[in-house]
């Protein structure tokens, strides 16, 4: 059962068609890991707080710097300096007491990626090729769903890839190029919400999905 909190801050998404108790309690009880508190990290993960995801997982190792405050939206000047988790984890913390945020301060290698993921949805919000394939490899060996987003400049690009119905990032990419992607503000924003809108729709069973 949702208390009434639950149901009053829910109110409006409560009464989209097909959402409901049922639904919101699918939320509650999701558990979905964010690689990347960046900014498509940034999006996803308030939207997926927001909605009532019951457990967040954020994983990423840097700290905040002043040439991300374009775009990666969870932090803010007096976040400089500061492990991104833990910034982004003291403010989605403030938009929705009532769930549950872990954050873990690391850089994902071969090594530590299938404890990282554990059994947790797994959204891509990362900004290099070789990690993201990481994410892929353990997607695709534990048959769990990835919520794929990149951007360059104004273009983005979003994805669900469901082992063993879709293809997967490896079908997608060769290569790409080294250096710094540039990145205007209010294109991971727009990715980002379509990645949190699939992992929504796909907890709840909901729509079509961008596979």
């Amino acid at each position: 059962m949702l208390s009434e909190r639950e149901l009053e801050r829910y109110e409006r998404q409560l009464i989209v068609p097909d959402w409901g108790e049922a639904g919101q309690r699918r939320l509650k009880e999701a558990k979905v890991v964010v690689a990347g508190a960046g900014g498509l990290g940034s999006t996803s993960l308030t939207y997926l707080a927001v909605a009532g995801v019951g457990t967040l997982r954020i994983v990423d190792g840097d700290v905040v710097e002043l040439g991300n405050l374009n775009r990666q939206i969870l932090h803010t000047d007096r976040n400089i300096g500061r492990k991104k988790v833990s910034s982004a984890r003291e403010r989605l913390q403030s938009l929705n007491r009532d769930i549950k945020i872990e954050a873990i301060d690391e850089v994902i290698t071969e090594e530590n990626v299938f404890d990282l993921v554990g059994e947790y949805l797994i959204v891509d919000a990362l900004d290099n090729l070789p990690t993201r394939y990481l994410l892929n490899k353990v997607a695709v060996e534990k048959r769990l769903p990835l919520f794929h987003g990149a951007v360059y400049g104004f273009e983005g690009r979003a994805t669900t890839i469901i082992p063993g119905e879709t293809a997967c990032l490896g079908c997608l990419y060769e290569a790409v190029a080294p250096g710094k992607v540039p990145v205007a503000g209010v294109t991971p924003g727009v990715i980002g919400c379509v990645q949190a809108a699939e992992v929504i729709k796909y907890i709840l069973g909901m729509g079509e999905l961008l596979t």
